[in-house]
C-alpha cells in the first residue's frame, strides 16, 4: 500500500485497482500542491464525520472523479443533496464490501456537523474507519478520525487487528501527544503509526516531536512522520 499524507487528517491510500482518500481537507494551508493532480483518479472517498476541515473538498472531488463517498448515513445525504451520484451510506459497527477492500465503522469519541451563520446542523456521528484491502500482502488501516481515547479501542484491536493506525494528537479537539501515545502503547498491536490532525490551525499543537518522543521507547512500532504531500510504501 502507498499512503501519502496531504496535512491535517486528509490521506491517500493507493492499493490494487483502489485510491482512496480519507477526509480530504487539501484546502488546508499547509498543502501546497496541485489538488487536481493529487486526487486524480480517485475511486472512493471516505469521511470520519462532517467537521469542515475534513468534508474538506469532497462535493468538488466526487463530482470530477466519479468517486464513490462513503459516510455515516446522516452525511451521506446532505453529501448527496449537493449532487454527489455515488453513495456508501452506513453507520457504527457497520461494514461494507466496495470491491477490493472492507470498510468498518467504529464508534470515535467527538462531534459533527456543519455550522451555518452560528448556528451548528447536525451531521450524523463521528466515526473511525477500519480499511481492509483484500490483498494478502496489505495492511489493514485503522484511521481514527477525530478522537478522545476510550477503553473500547482495545476491542477494536482484537476485532481488526489494525496494524497501521492514523493517529490524532494535535490536543485541543482530540488526542493530544501523551493521551494518543498512552492508546497506541497499550490498546494496539500497529506496525506503523503516522500522527495527524497537528500543524495546521494556531489552536492545536503545531508538531509531532512530543508523540514521537513518547513513543520512542514502543517496541515494533514505527512511527512515521511524513512531510506535506510525502508518499511511503507500506505491508501487512
Amino acid at each position: 500500500m502507498r499512503i501519502t499524507w496531504y496535512g491535517h487528517s486528509a490521506f491517500k491510500l493507493e492499493f490494487g485497482p483502489s485510491v482512496v482518500l480519507v477526509d480530504p481537507f487539501l484546502d488546508n494551508g499547509v498543502f501546497k500542491g496541485d489538488r487536481t493532480a493529487a486526487t486524480a483518479g480517485t475511486t472512493h472517498i471516505l469521511l470520519t464525520h462532517g467537521h469542515f476541515d475534513h468534508v474538506g473538498e469532497t462535493v468538488e472531488i466526487a463530482k470530477r472523479t466519479g468517486a464513490t463517498l462513503v459516510a455515516d448515513f446522516d452525511l451521506a445525504q446532505w453529501i448527496g443533496a449537493q449532487g454527489v451520484e455515488k453513495l456508501e451510506p452506513m453507520n457504527t459497527g457497520g461494514s461494507i464490501v466496495l470491491g477490493g477492500f472492507r470498510v468498518t465503522m467504529t464508534q470515535a469519541f467527538h462531534s459533527s456537523g456543519k455550522l451555518d451563520n452560528g448556528v451548528s446542523h447536525y451531521l450524523g456521528d463521528p466515526h473511525g474507519l477500519i480499511i481492509a484491502p483484500e490483498g494478502e500482502d496489505e495492511p489493514v488501516v485503522y484511521a481514527m478520525g477525530d478522537t478522545g481515547i476510550f477503553g473500547d479501542m482495545k476491542l477494536i484491536n482484537e476485532l481488526y487487528a489494525p496494524t497501521v493506525g492514523f493517529v490524532p494528537i494535535g490536543d485541543r479537539f482530540t488526542m493530544g501527544a501523551k493521551t494518543a501515545a498512552y492508546a497506541c502503547r497499550h490498546f494496539f498491536d500497529f506496525d506503523t503509526v503516522v500522527p495527524c490532525h497537528y500543524g495546521t490551525f494556531p489552536l492545536i499543537d503545531p508538531s509531532a516531536d512530543r508523540f514521537v518522543e513518547l513513543m520512542d521507547s514502543v517496541r515494533g512500532t514505527t512511527v512515521k512522520v511524513p512531510g506535506v504531500g510525502e508518499s511511503f510504501e507500506t505491508e501487512s
